[in-house]
Parts: structure tokens; sequence; C-alpha cells
């Protein structure tokens, strides 16, 4: 059989030196000296398109394009957690429409999503329980589970009821609850003792909300996934350290990239990873907790290379060097390996270069950040202006007679 792409040469997750193939859409075989399409990527790493369990792609706040990003990340499956509520569902869905990637949702139990900063279940008439039940059943292709975000602004003075609201719809579907823990009240204790074999702790790392005592560790024992949702202040070395030390690892190595991380400190999922490479985990470990964890966790059929399954691929260069790695309290940690993309594919389909947009007018971000991103406006306009090749390169496509 002739396939539409064969990868040949690369390591490949979980199953070594060998060709991968794509027919259809799908990994037709994995075996050596299959005839296609053959692209050589001899000495390279081939995973799973990597699947990020926690981002904000959807409109508001937080929202951010995944497409510009996915090309030179790897990234092909975007888990929008929580962006849309379900009175903004709609919003999420036009995203969606038009991605190039794979965008399954968590629908946050306020009704309004996370058009603005915080603040989205102060008022508990918008954390209808009836409601988010019924968007999920109607919405079944694109909801995978239901986001809580519990802290003290986000919240107010309603403790962890809106919790309680989001298992409440979340065991009605036959879904898991992902939680977003901060700062306290209410104390992280209460919204550990609520959690259920499958639900998700999101922020497992955070400096903020310190999740180290017994309660983390009865959570842990009964099946609660510990997810890492980075962000721009739920990742702390020392906090992910100490869970190391203790036995308590993170099931899922996730982002929450959104338009206040973006330009750091988390920047991407392989700088991601390469900061739980640099504390410790094996990277084959570190693979698995960014592409077959996170799919497992709400029942994707992403994130593996076995036949028959989505042909979404990442082509990585496995760098050694001397990496800085910065958390989100400026913490640094040495990292000896990185990844570094090298192609991206969904459903045997590369991923083209893809500009960003602007960053939004209200995302913070200091002189530094803002003198580097004019910097690399500048560097792409130049490259884009100058002409790609001289004579030599060029053919005369209709000849003078």
């Amino acid at each position: 059989m002739t396939y539409d792409l064969v990868l040949s040469g690369a390591t490949v997750h979980g199953h070594g030196v060998t060709d991968i193939a794509v027919h259809n859409g799908r990994i037709a075989a994995l075996g050596r000296d299959l005839a296609g399409n053959r692209r050589d990527v001899t000495g390279r790493l081939i995973t799973p398109g990597l699947v990020d369990l926690h981002t904000h792609v959807g409109p508001g706040y937080w929202g951010i394009e995944p497409d510009p990003i996915a090309w030179y990340t790897g990234v092909t499956t975007w888990v929008d957690a929580g962006s849309a509520g379900a009175y903004t569902l709609a919003g999420l869905r036009r995203v969606v429409r038009d991605a190039r990637v794979r965008v399954p949702a968590l629908l946050n139990i306020s009704a309004v999503g996370l058009a603005g900063r915080t603040g989205e279940s102060r008022d508990l008439g918008n954390c209808d329980v009836a409601l988010a039940i019924d968007t999920i059943q109607a919405n079944r292709d694109l909801v995978r589970g239901v986001k809580v975000r519990i802290d003290r602004e986000t919240v107010g003075d309603n403790s962890i009821e809106p919790l309680r609201r989001g298992l409440s719809a979340a065991a009605a579907c036959d879904v898991p609850v992902m939680v977003h823990i901060g700062t306290a009240p209410p104390a992280l204790d209460d919204v550990l003792d609520l959690l259920r074999p499958g639900d998700i702790v999101t922020h497992c790392a955070s400096g903020i909300a310190t999740p180290l005592g017994p309660a983390v560790r009865a959570a842990y024992e009964r099946g609660v996934l510990l997810d890492i949702g980075h962000g721009s202040g739920g990742f702390a070395f020392d906090v992910a350290e100490a869970q190391l030390e203790a036995g308590l690892r993170a099931y899922t190595i996730s982002t929450d990239l959104h338009a206040r991380s973006l330009h750091g400190p988390v920047f991407d999922l392989p700088t991601t990873i390469a900061k739980l490479l640099a504390i410790g985990l094996p990277l084959s470990d570190a693979i698995d907790a960014a592409t077959v964890h996170p799919a497992r966790a709400l029942g994707l059929d992403t994130g593996v290379l076995t036949v028959g399954a989505p042909a979404d691929l990442a082509v990585f260069r496995l760098d050694e060097g001397d990496f800085e790695l910065v958390d989100a309290h400026r913490q640094v940690r040495r990292g000896a390996v990185r990844l570094t993309n090298e192609a991206t594919y969904v459903a045997g389909r590369l991923l083209g270069p893809c500009l960003p947009a602007a960053t939004p007018p209200w995302v913070p971000l200091t002189d530094i950040q803002r003198t580097s991103l004019a910097r690399r406006d500048a560097a792409i306009r130049a490259l884009l202006a100058e002409p790609l090749v001289g004579p030599d390169g060029l053919a005369e496509q209709f000849p003078r007679s």
C-alpha cells in the first residue's frame, strides 16, 4: 500500500526507531520501509500531538488564538478550560469552527464564563445547575467536563458553593470537574475533600495555594488527578519539587496558556515540559503527561501513536544545553534538555506558519516584554519584506517566444 505520508527514521515515542505512516488522516502503519510520500526525520523524536489540558482560546479577557502557537509547538489539542459558560458557548463554537487544531472544552459552571478577569461566580444566579446540565447534554461533541474557579476573588462570599454546583452538573452528565485553586478563602482542604476520582485539580503546584498537606495526599490516593496548569501564578518550582519528593506526581502537564501568560512566564507547552524535566521528571513520563494522560482524563481519542488513531503528530528536536527556566514567582532552575518543535501535523496535515495577533490592550506587560515584542515584530516584518530568492532561485515561468 502507498500511504499519504511516511515519516521515516525518527524515534517514535513508545515504539523506538521506526517509520510511521498516515492515510486518510489516521495512523495507518508503524514499521520499516513503508511506501508513500516519505519525509526523512532521522534523529528526531515523534510524539503524539501534544494535548494541553488547560488553555484559554475562547473569546473574553483571557483568550488567545491557538493556531499561531500550535504550528511551532506541537500542540494539536487545546482544551479550553472554562472560558465559556452556558451564555457564551456559542462564541467558543466559532473559535472551534475556524481553528486548525482540535478544541474540546470544559464548560464554566458560571454561565457568563470568563468574559472578565474574575468574579464570575460571585452571583450564584449565574451558577445554574439545570442550565449547565442542559448545555452539556446539547453540546456533547464539544463539552468534555466542567470548570470551576475557586479562589477569594472569583467566589466572593460564596465559599465552595460554586464547586458543589459544578459537581452536581458534572455528576448528572458523567463528566469530570476541573477545579482551579488559588487564594483562600475558601480553605484548600474544603475544596479537595469534595473531589471525586477522575476530577482534576489544576495549578497543583501553586505557590499561592501551596497544596502539600494531608488533604492533597488523601485526594491523590483516591484518584483525584493533579494538573500543572502553570499560568501567570499557578506554578512554583519549590512546591513542584516538594510534591515530587513526596511521591505526589502530576498526572498532566498543562500550561494555562492565556493572554497574560503567553509572553511569560509560560510561553508554551514545550517550555513547561522543560521545567518538569529540570526538576527530575523523566522525559518519557513528561511526554505521557502531555499526551495520553490528558486525553484519557477527558475521554479523547488523541494523544496516542497507535494504528487507527488520529494522525496528530509532533516532530521534535531534542536539544541539550544549559537552559534557564523560570516559574510564576521568578524562581529559576537550569535545564539540560528541551524539546524544539520542527513540524506539527493535525489529521496528517502539516500546520503551516501563522502570525500571532496583537496583544490586547488590557494585558499587563513589562517594559522589557513590550520592547521584545516590538523587536520581534520588526524582525518578522524585515524577514517578509526581503525578496525570498534572487535571480538564481527563479525559473522563467512564461518564456518569451
